[in-house]
């Protein structure tokens, strides 16, 4: 186990977006958009995540989008395989196809739908960690969910030896406090929104798994380096910058608005699958003023 200021997964870890081209996945376009952020200086990247759009690939493009990004990635950064499901069993065989790939770990969302209880939710997360021996990720975000994972449930969920951090999207960076108070010593939580970045860090966060780094990778992994040297000053600074453009990127679902500045940037397509939608005129005209502002 790591200790705080090593932690098995930290920094700058982008949730990747999964290109597409006429309905199929753009591997090559996959592959360039992963060499880009490595070679910006970010720090892991959660590939087939709800930003990969999860929900609408089949297991065969899911895995497949796991053995590109350890391909790519050829140990340079993590990768942590987002593996998540509201069915036990699924996750489970997502997670073993994840190992199997090569994966450094695992990211695994509070069963959605299902609204487990407590009890429920700490016995999902314990059956895939004793299924498959590999780091996993939790995923709180209950705006999606429908549940929340409380900190007391994270202690007794991170008591596994393979529950090693948190993607806390709960929206309250000051909860950061009890969540480490409930955990091991060594358990790692995460910003997992862009505009709570900044209180995240000042409560002990290690890092963000972020949508607006598919952008802007190389300032997303200088604002957590900032923070890391306690740099706050010119974190604030970098923040304020970067704040209208990773709020505006959330006008309409995020990975519908990220794709589309990402296909402006020329860097892929802005094709998303249904039910989700291309973004409408007077969203783009949001998303363009930020950019500038932003400095695209």
């Amino acid at each position: 186990m790591t200790n705080l200021d090593s932690p098995l997964f930290s920094g700058a870890i982008t949730a990747l977006v999964t290109p597409f081209k006429n309905g199929k996945l753009d591997e090559k376009c996959f592959q360039d958009l992963l060499e880009r952020q490595i070679n910006l200086g970010i720090n892991g990247v959660v590939p087939v995540g709800t930003t990969g759009e999860s929900a609408t690939l089949n297991d065969k493009e899911h895995w497949r989008v796991f053995e590109l990004a350890v391909e790519v990635s050829n140990k340079r950064v993590p990768v942590i395989a987002g593996c998540g499901s509201n069915d036990t069993i699924a996750a489970i065989e997502h997670t073993e196809m994840a190992k199997k790939l090569g994966a450094d770990g695992a990211l695994h969302v509070a069963p959605y739908y299902n609204k487990p209880n407590q009890r429920g939710i700490i016995a999902h997360f314990n059956a895939i960690c004793d299924a498959v021996d590999l780091p996993i990720v939790v995923y709180n975000i209950p705006g999606r969910t429908g549940i929340d994972i409380l900190p007391a449930t994270l202690g007794e969920i991170a008591k596994h030896k393979n529950i090693v951090a948190l993607k806390d999207s709960a929206g309250d960076p000051s909860r950061t406090v009890l969540n480490y108070a409930a955990c091991k010593e060594g358990f790692t939580v995460l910003s997992g929104d862009d505009n709570h970045n900044l209180g995240f860090a000042a409560y002990g966060a290690k890092g963000a798994i972020s949508v607006l780094s598919n952008i802007m990778p190389k300032e997303a992994a200088e604002f957590q380096t900032l923070v890391k040297n306690g740099n706050f000053a010119a974190a604030r600074a970098l923040n304020a910058k970067i704040d209208i453009l990773q709020r505006a990127i959330f006008t309409e679902p995020g990975l519908v608005c990220t794709k589309w500045v990402m296909a402006e940037m020329g860097l892929c397509s802005p094709e998303v699958r249904l039910p989700l939608v291309e973004i409408s005129d007077e969203s783009k005209k949001i998303i363009k003023d930020a950019m500038i502002k932003a400095g695209l």
